[in-house]
């Protein structure tokens, strides 16, 4: 794990709580040397904080998506800032508010990393059920296919990138088409922490999988949530 937060006091205290928890931690003071770190390092997940020197935790993010798919956590002291989505526009996965419990920031990292597992292979605990088809399992919604076994995507022929969050966005839209799916049970299947949770992280993922498969893929039925058209 990459863990990048300016804070000595911070950064030490939980680095050793994550070490104990049994995670391998490379940490960082600042954005560009946790870019050299995450390039040496190739770590399973990044941590960042928001507000680092150099390089900011989103422009870092940022980097990152450029070269990697790997699960993103963004800390933020402010809950109700543009940081939140500035991050999560970046790539991020998800995010933490700070102060945080240190038990629910353990919790989060192993979500996220559930999730990359889910989207990394086929099958697992929590994978999206989707239906049989007879042309190996292949999902086609006009030019877009998606393949739940071999986890590909791709859209008029071409093969679309999409980060494990985006992946796992998908398959749920892709069990149910044409059916809505409400933003709270997008969060409690996608995320695993439907209790209290920030519903701007699904609106802005939504828009990330657009921009990937097409505006017009998914629709957006006001006050209800979204579907995948058929």
């Amino acid at each position: 794990m990459l863990f990048v937060e300016d804070d000595d006091v911070i950064r030490e205290a939980t680095q050793l709580a994550l070490e104990r928890d049994g995670f391998l931690v490379t940490a960082a003071p600042d954005g560009l040397t946790g870019l050299e770190r995450f390039r040496a390092d190739r770590p399973d997940i990044a941590l960042l904080d928001v507000m680092v020197p150099g390089l900011d935790g989103v422009s870092l993010c940022r980097r990152i998506r450029d070269e990697s798919t790997v699960p993103v956590i963004m800390l933020s002291a402010r809950a109700d800032s543009i940081d939140v989505v500035l991050g999560l526009e970046a790539g991020a996965d998800d995010y933490v508010t700070k102060p945080f419990d240190g038990a629910v920031l353990v919790a989060r990292i192993r979500a996220v990393l559930r999730r990359f597992g889910h989207a990394s292979g086929p099958g697992g605990r929590g994978s999206a059920p989707a239906p049989e088809e007879p042309d190996g399992g292949v999902l086609r919604f006009g030019d877009l296919e998606v393949d739940p076994e071999g986890m590909e995507v791709r859209k008029g022929g071409r093969q679309v990138a999409l980060t494990p969050t985006e992946m796992r966005l998908l398959l749920e839209f892709s069990a149910a088409p044409g059916t809505v799916l409400s933003r709270d049970r997008l969060l409690e299947r996608v995320w695993e922490y439907g209790w209290g949770g920030d519903t701007r992280v699904v609106d802005v993922h939504v828009q990330r999988l657009r921009g990937k498969i097409g505006q017009d893929r998914i629709e957006t039925v006001r006050g209800f949530g979204y579907k995948l058209k058929g």
